[in-house]
């Protein structure tokens, strides 16, 4: 990993990350309401929301993930064990509550759960790398679209998924060439404006990866943010220019790794 050589300092955790971005008056449209895991919490959150998501504070690949609905009599939770995902019901929530602390093995937090838009009747959303130029400023240097395995409670290319550019996406659904490229245009602002808002609270940062989606009203969410070696190795195929380039960048910062 050559993490020994790699100088770009990072965040630990999606809820102080949530915190520092939902301070930002431009940025906190965009934070789905995150919390930290306790009963309390659970509750509060279904009493506003039909559905959320249960993550590690600290995790990537998709990996840990659970996803809990509404469901007429009772709460349906969704949870992905070596890539197999499993459903059960629940009756109350304190019984849910029971059930993950029970099989708690890391902080998590609760996030709001956004409906999210679809492309051949998959979830997707966005990464949007972003990455300091040699020696200089923020640049967005790249967009991958990550469309999630049929009925996957999660995008991740990991966990089955498929990579797609954004005229792809754009091509799937539909869109003229304008309305991609506007929607593009958005993410890379708003990728660099929440590289801005961090790098701020935490000096040191070379790189970030953001997960944008939009849900089904085509309003513009941050699921979360990576600044820990996220990853953009699938763009190798997809994008090469672009890999190249983030290839480039990074070996400025000491990671050779993608």
């Amino acid at each position: 990993m050559f993490k020994k050589n790699y100088a770009s300092r990072n965040i630990n955790g999606k809820l102080l990350v949530s915190e520092y971005l939902s301070a930002n008056k431009k940025l906190e449209q965009y934070v789905p309401q995150t919390v930290s895991f306790s009963l309390e919490h659970l509750e509060m959150m279904f009493n506003h929301y039909d559905m959320v998501y249960v993550k590690p504070d600290i995790g990537s690949h998709g990996k840990g993930i659970i996803k809990i609905e509404r469901a007429d009599s009772g709460f349906e939770l969704y949870e992905i064990v070596q890539k197999k995902q499993s459903r059960s019901f629940y009756k109350t929530i304190p019984e849910v509550y029971g059930r993950l602390k029970k099989r708690k093995t890391c902080r998590l937090i609760v996030q709001k759960g956004i409906s999210l838009d679809r492309v051949n009747n998959r979830p997707y959303d966005i990464r949007a790398m972003v990455q300091r130029k040699p020696g200089g400023s923020w640049v967005c240097t790249g967009l991958m679209v990550k469309v999630g395995a049929r009925n996957k409670i999660v995008t991740n290319y990991y966990q089955g998924g498929a990579i797609y550019s954004m005229k792809k996406l754009g091509k799937r659904q539909g869109l003229s060439v304008g309305a991609t490229e506007a929607r593009v245009r958005t993410l890379s602002r708003v990728a660099l404006q929440i590289a801005s808002t961090l790098s701020q609270r935490r000096s040191g940062m070379h790189e970030i990866g953001v997960d944008f989606a939009y849900d089904k009203k085509q309003q513009l969410w941050v699921l979360e943010v990576n600044s820990n070696h996220p990853q953009f190795y699938p763009l190798k195929k997809l994008d090469p220019a672009a890999y190249r380039k983030m290839k480039r960048f990074a070996a400025s910062y000491g990671r050779r790794d993608a």
